[in-house]
């Protein structure tokens, strides 16, 4: 059996990425076909790894400008030529299920979720601030048609959760398998001893900052509670939370894993104030036994234990996460560490792969 791997583009690292890695790690063979890529990522993080990259490749500076390039994705997705496989596994946030195939290849993709800014209404909603202009909404119409015809043409979907299963049977009409995504093993090279950071019980958001996200509402609440905040991550977002937030919160911008296994082993607990189809940061924080405090909705419903392995807050507002907050201090001594290390392993490389496996070759 012939195998190779589809994903949207590879310009930075986050959770689609991760999963793409680990695929990777179990088709080592198998070239990775995708519309465009960073060569300092590729670098870093697929080394040895048979990257074939469409014609926007050709494109100067389309790391930057492919947002101007959109309307010309799909043509790119269709025009790869996969005859020569048995099997095609694409890693699908949006345009990798367009694959145009011959009967005999199989087609399973990976869906991390229908498209997003396509058909979810809220996120359309955060969008808005962009002050999307009318031809905007037109072509989101078009594309609208055509990521539904596009759906037709997979074999089998795996879902990264329920939450996204339900979405492809609500969108797409087609039913799925769900297969979580694997965390991967955070090595701590010196823990603690060549930290940079120097502050004492501190609380972890790991997260890129987008409005979406909902940091500004863990930055009111950790204002009103004057506990230490520190938030990992990069985004357009970052002056604006910069504005609102106190001296008990630090911004560190992005880190190494290495680094980042520190801050995740150093912290008292994780917290993640949006929701997520999944959500692999608040595993990740549990690997090293910390608990959650988590918006009661999404994907971490689906790895988070109310009461064992973290807290729930009901509406995305500081007073609900602060609540959630004072609730996880009152029980902090209940939670074990190795009981929520245990149940992190659930979500292994290794049972990620026996799935994948087991399903390619049904």
């Amino acid at each position: 059996m012939k195998l190779a791997l589809v994903h949207d583009w590879l310009k930075n690292i986050s959770g689609a990425e991760r999963v793409l890695i680990e695929l990777h790690k179990i088709f080592p063979q198998a070239p990775i076909y995708t519309l465009f890529y960073d060569k300092k990522f590729v670098w870093q993080w697929l080394p040895n790894a048979d990257i074939r990259a469409s014609f926007l490749q050709k494109i100067p500076f389309i790391i930057k400008l492919y947002p101007l390039f959109a309307w010309l994705m799909p043509t790119a997705i269709e025009s790869f030529d996969l005859s020569e496989f048995d099997r095609v596994l694409s890693s699908s946030a949006i345009f990798s299920k367009g694959l145009i195939l011959k009967p005999s290849t199989k087609h399973i993709c990976y869906c991390y979720s229908p498209t997003r800014f396509l058909w979810d209404r809220n996120l359309n909603d955060q969008l808005s601030i962009y002050n999307y202009q009318w031809w905007r909404m037109i072509y989101k119409h078009l594309l609208r048609l055509w990521d539904r015809a596009a759906a037709d043409r997979v074999d089998q979907y795996i879902a990264i959760s329920k939450v996204v299963q339900d979405r492809i049977k609500k969108y797409y009409r087609r039913d799925s398998v769900v297969i979580y995504p694997p965390i991967g093993k955070l090595k701590i090279d010196s823990f603690n001893e060549n930290c940079k950071l120097k502050i004492e019980n501190y609380y972890l958001i790991v997260s890129r900052l987008f409005p979406y996200k909902n940091i500004d509402i863990a930055i009111e609440a950790f204002n009103k509670l004057n506990y230490p905040l520190v938030i990992i991550g990069a985004g357009p977002d970052r002056a604006r939370l910069n504005k609102i937030a106190g001296k008990n919160v630090t911004f560190l911008g992005e880190q190494s894993d290495a680094a980042l296994a520190e801050y995740y082993a150093s912290c008292r607990a994780f917290i993640m104030p949006q929701e997520e189809d999944f959500g692999l940061t608040p595993l990740e924080a549990m690997s090293f036994g910390k608990p959650v405090v988590a918006l009661r909705r999404g994907g971490v419903l689906e790895t988070v234990i109310e009461g064992q392995t973290g807290e729930f807050f009901d509406d995305p507002i500081s007073e609900a996460l602060a609540d959630a907050i004072r609730r996880l201090n009152e029980n902090y001594n209940s939670y074990n560490p190795e009981t929520i290390k245990s149940h992190a392993r659930l979500f292994s490389s290794e049972r990620f792969r026996d799935s994948i496996i087991t399903l390619i070759n049904s």
